[in-house]
């Protein structure tokens, strides 16, 4: 067990193969998100104005980041944390060195963030920015210190409510909801032009990508209740629709794709995207707020309403190809914004 997971609580396992590990009391009220790699676990704490830095394998205590404003999403590089916060002057991504667990940058912006993504190699934060009717993404550029944007449509009621890069880097997804329906626009990040938008019925309420470039696509709605759309990387097709609870808010996706973790109302929900079968189920002391694999995917941290992060033992993902030089872009033509 993992030295700073001191803190057993009422982590129970219905007919699991899953191992409980251990788990943090963050203490700082409710978590908004969480997020992790191979060493580190960044925790928004929304009613605390800071950002909770846990090292899993250190037995040292937690590190308390204060921020300016209320964090509510997070994402996490080798060495950085980009986190979204909010106040009364303006939504913000906030840069977080976790060497130092201290602030080294913020970039103020227009509009309401609604989603953060960052690129695998850490140089550029993605923010989602929805203003009274259009939509657009804000792209950080961290090593030029400057801010670009990928416009991505308008309409009243338009909202992004996820993105995901996926690992080559060149690909941006993401997930515009709007009063029709929703869809996945696909962003060509080195021309930053929208190449593709693919077209989904229920709200999107996460996107996640697999190393082979698989994109799975979480929604729901009262009727169709939880589906994970699966999207083939090359013909943009979805290739199965995968039931996915009743109300699910959040996902984390081993590296193969084989294994999905949902973030459902009071369990997280464990999925074979293989067979779309529902082979465990995890609950918590308190309702899940959010989870995350680490890096090496051998380990969940399921995150509570109550400010608890739990540590679940799960198996690796098997070794995986990523064949992203047979799916490079074709010759790329300037497209306009998408219409939503």
């Amino acid at each position: 067990m993992a030295s700073v997971f001191v803190r057993a609580n009422a982590a129970a396992l219905n007919d699991s193969q899953t191992a409980f590990a251990g788990s943090v009391a963050i203490d700082r009220g409710p978590i908004a998100d969480l997020t992790a790699n191979a060493d580190t676990i960044v925790v928004a704490n929304y009613g605390d104005n800071s950002v909770t830095v846990v090292r899993p394998d250190s037995a040292g205590a937690p590190a308390v980041v204060p921020v300016e404003g209320e964090p509510f999403a997070v994402a996490l590089t080798d060495d950085r944390a980009f986190v979204v916060t909010s106040d009364l002057d303006a939504d913000a991504v906030q840069v977080i060195d976790t060497r130092t667990n201290s602030v080294v940058g913020c970039y103020p912006l227009a509009f309401s963030v609604t989603a953060v993504a960052a690129s695998p190699d850490g140089k550029r934060a993605y923010a989602a920015r929805a203003g009274h009717d259009h939509v657009d993404v804000a792209v950080i550029d961290i090593t030029a210190d400057r801010v670009g944007t990928v416009d991505i449509g308008a309409g009243a009621g338009t909202t992004i409510d996820a993105l995901a890069a996926d690992p080559s880097g060149r690909r941006l997804y993401v997930a515009v909801t709007t009063s029709r329906g929703s869809r996945v626009v696909v962003v060509d990040t080195e021309t930053a032009k929208a190449r593709k938008s693919i077209a989904f019925g229920a709200p999107i309420r996460d996107l996640a990508v697999a190393a082979d470039g698989t994109v799975y696509a979480l929604t729901s709605d009262l009727q169709a209740r939880g589906v994970i759309e699966v999207v083939d990387p090359k013909t943009f097709a979805i290739t199965a629709s995968i039931g996915a609870g009743t109300l699910p808010i959040q996902m984390a996706l081993s590296a193969d794709g084989a294994r999905a973790y949902v973030v459902d109302y009071d369990q997280v929900a464990v999925l074979c995207t293989l067979t779309h079968e529902v082979v465990e189920t995890i609950t918590v002391g308190t309702r899940p707020a959010a989870a995350a694999l680490n890096a090496e995917g051998d380990r969940l941290y399921v995150a509570d309403v109550e400010g608890n992060v739990t540590a679940f033992r799960v198996a690796a993902p098997a070794p995986t190809y990523s064949p992203f030089d047979a799916v490079a872009f074709d010759a790329v033509r300037e497209l306009a914004p998408v219409g939503v």
